[in-house]
């Protein structure tokens, strides 16, 4: 039987395989959650290296009151979609790294969007 871990491994690698097929040198958006903090990075897919990254802790999200609430999420996406457009990338492919498209995850997607990015 396997762990919830290595199932949540499965489903991550899963959809990169996917995302990768679909969408040949288009930056990927990846979200990382934690109990306590919220994370979120552009990442070349060609070069595999991180363009843009931002999270609740540093300085950025220190002046929120936690990090793991939607409103986090929120500040985590407008922050990673202007930082993004200000660097010239206005469409990139959105990677949920095997979590559901819920909470955290909707949140974050949605201020993106809201906020300029494409995907």
């Amino acid at each position: 039987m396997l762990s919830s871990a290595q199932l949540q491994q499965r489903r991550k690698q899963r959809i990169r395989t996917k995302l990768n097929k679909v969408s040949v040198g288009t930056p990927r958006l990846c979200v990382h959650r934690t109990n306590q903090h919220t994370y979120a990075q552009i990442v070349d897919q060609e070069g595999s290296r991180s363009l843009v990254l931002v999270g609740t802790v540093g300085k950025p999200g220190s002046s929120l009151k936690s990090g793991s609430n939607i409103d986090a999420a929120k500040f985590i996406g407008k922050k990673i979609a202007e930082l993004a457009l200000a660097k010239g990338i206005e469409k990139v492919v959105f990677d949920r790294s095997g979590y559901l498209y819920h909470g955290r995850v909707k949140a974050l997607a949605d201020a993106a969007r809201e906020a300029g990015l494409k995907f």
